[in-house]
């Protein structure tokens, strides 16, 4: 089998560390979502109220914004062979953490902490982009986010059998456990598989860390707007958390949080401007130069991509349970199904993108993702189950199109960048998830699924009128003064 001129079946240089990178994907995947198959024991368990399930499907996605951040800028700095490797290994305490819960406060703080999984993704997309020729990028990319995406559908379909097999009331925590043991395992054995890049081949690192590195003063000031979506999306979850939503904090506390993030954000702030002040006072050589605004916007396409996937995959197993009174394995099977698209539809989205351009694919598969979510929005139980998962399945198509179009244009915008520029797409994912789940705690489902047909419409807008189609080269200057032109199709 062979796509783009890939060989899937072949496991030797640039394959090899293909196979093993999206399978680490798929574990720090498996555990991220290792809850929302067994919301239905969760609340058996712990006699959870609604609106308690729905803050843990909030705080799962919380974290992730500041970790993709953090998570990008160490793996600029330092590489993803190592980053990988402590993020599983991380991610496996925390998930045994989870399994041993006893109270709703423990299970809640082990959920958030969770998060920090989902940052994984942000690694793999510049070990790959270190390995694969821009005209097989996209393709690539595709393959990574598709099959490691897949961990979440994987966690759908097989945790209830698991839990189910386990047996007694405790069976969805040796299901977790389980998957907390395979992140431990693999850590190690990824730290002794993989190298950062090809042999003789040079790791670009940022000039300057604890910023991302902006080459205007419009781009300075566009880049500040751009992070308060970010600290706005967790002021939200401390507000959840306080006493007019579910009562797990104070008033005291929720303040003390508010103005946490607001130093955060005046700290993040200065240091933006130490790292990019030259800006105000000489102009940046053409060589080191980028736009800004393109980072802007597929950060803004990636919230209504993967942070609409990440609100669907975590409510659907539940969502069809009560919809059509469905078994609970019945219920994670059928939920599973607009996670497992992105087998084959992340991988088309790149695919679609090397071939037919990335803008062009981009706004047509936006425009399926409005029609996709419209038609779920009218989904209520006079339907056949058979119907709505096939509008569902029809959804989740454009909505992993949509995930390997965006992250078909990130590696191209500036090298040295990827990971940094990845984890702020990535975190912009997490705050769709956070905004989308916040508003699914206050409206119908119909409701819900309508609201993000809208934010998508709006983003197929700014996306046809700002998104520069990546073209000509790239170049990046070697530790030793020479330049390195790279190609971008």
């Amino acid at each position: 089998m062979s796509a783009s001129g890939l060989n899937l079946f072949s496991f030797s240089g640039k394959n090899r560390i293909l196979h093993l990178t999206w399978f680490a994907f798929f574990l720090s995947f498996l555990v991220w979502f290792n809850h929302a198959p067994l919301l239905f024991s969760l609340r058996e368990t712990f006699g959870l109220t609604d609106q308690q399930i729905k803050t843990l499907l909030i705080l799962n996605v919380a974290l992730t914004i500041p970790a993709r951040i953090i998570v990008g800028m160490l793996v600029d700095a330092l590489g993803p062979k190592r980053m990988f490797s402590l993020l599983l290994f991380v991610s496996s305490i925390l998930c045994f953490g989870f399994a041993m819960a006893e109270t709703y406060e423990r299970l809640a703080l082990m959920r958030f902490l969770l998060g920090f999984s989902g940052a994984g993704f942000v690694i793999g997309i510049r070990l790959i982009s270190e390995w694969f020729p821009a005209r097989q990028l996209g393709i690539a990319e595709g393959i990574y986010g598709g099959w490691g995406n897949f961990g979440s559908a994987a966690a759908a379909i097989t945790l209830p059998s698991l839990a189910l097999l386990f047996g007694g009331d405790d069976g969805w925590r040796y299901a977790v456990g389980f998957t907390g043991a395979l992140a431990l395992i693999y850590s190690v054995i990824f730290f002794f598989s993989v190298s950062d890049t090809p042999k003789g081949s040079t790791y670009f690192k940022p000039k300057k860390n604890g910023a991302m590195e902006v080459t205007s003063k419009g781009d300075f000031f566009l880049y500040l707007l751009m992070n308060i979506p970010m600290y706005a999306a967790l002021a939200v979850l401390a507000w959840k958390l306080g006493p007019s939503n579910t009562g797990m904090l104070s008033a005291g506390f929720v303040n003390i949080a508010y103005a946490l993030l607001a130093g955060l954000y005046l700290f993040q702030a200065v240091r933006i401007y130490q790292i990019n002040k030259h800006v105000f006072t000489s102009i940046v050589p053409e060589i080191d130069r980028y736009s800004f605004k393109q980072v802007a916007v597929l950060d803004l396409a990636y919230m209504v991509t993967f942070g609409s996937e990440l609100a669907v995959v975590s409510m659907l197993p539940l969502y069809f349970k009560d919809t059509f009174d469905l078994s609970i394995v019945t219920a994670g099977l059928l939920g599973s199904f607009f996670g497992t698209m992105c087998l084959v539809a992340r991988p088309g989205g790149g695919w679609l993108s090397d071939k037919l351009g990335r803008k062009t694919t981009l706004v047509v598969v936006l425009a399926g993702l409005v029609a996709g979510y419209l038609l779920m929005s009218f989904i209520d139980s006079d339907w056949p189950v058979a119907l709505a998962v096939l509008v569902t399945v029809f959804c989740a198509l454009f909505v992993h199109f949509g995930t390997g179009a965006v992250f078909a244009v990130v590696p191209l915008v500036k090298r040295r960048l990827t990971g940094q520029i990845a984890g702020m797409a990535g975190a912009y994912g997490n705050v769709g998830g956070v905004t989308f789940l916040t508003v699914l705690s206050f409206v119908s489902p119909m409701i819900f699924f309508m609201v993000i047909a809208g934010s998508a419409l709006i983003t197929l807008v700014v996306v046809a009128f700002f998104l520069e189609e990546p073209e000509g080269h790239m170049a990046e200057v070697l530790p030793d003064g020479t330049v390195q032109v790279i190609e971008v199709p």
